[in-house]
């Protein structure tokens, strides 16, 4: 039975986002990856095996050794996801800066 995770709660956790950004610059073994953590190798195993599971990192082998790779494709999916919410977004704030401005500026008259 395959295991469908989801790629947000993938990129919810700080570990698997801190190795993403790890791996984003170059490919790493898993003892690589670990190195940088004070959490055991099992355990960043484990977050290794989830983000693969989501596509977020590609697996390939060389000889004896595994290298994990960053999956720009991916990443790309979600951003498109989420760009239509940025948009929405940044223009219901934009609107609400206007209207701060617009108010300040009839409170600065008002005093005159």
């Amino acid at each position: 039975m395959e295991i469908r995770r989801d790629v947000f709660q993938a990129i919810a956790d700080p570990t698997r986002r801190a190795i993403l950004g790890l791996v984003a610059l170059q490919a790493m073994t898993p003892g690589a990856i670990a190195g940088n953590f004070d959490s055991t190798r099992q355990t960043i195993s484990k977050h290794i095996q989830i983000l693969t599971e989501c596509e977020l990192l590609k697996q390939t082998q060389s000889g004896r050794e595994m290298y994990y790779q960053f999956n720009p494709k991916k990443m790309k999916e979600i951003a498109d996801w989420i760009e239509p919410y940025r948009k929405l977004w940044e223009g219901r704030l934009s609107a609400m800066d206007d209207l701060l401005k617009e108010m300040q500026t009839k409170k600065t008259k008002s005093k005159k």
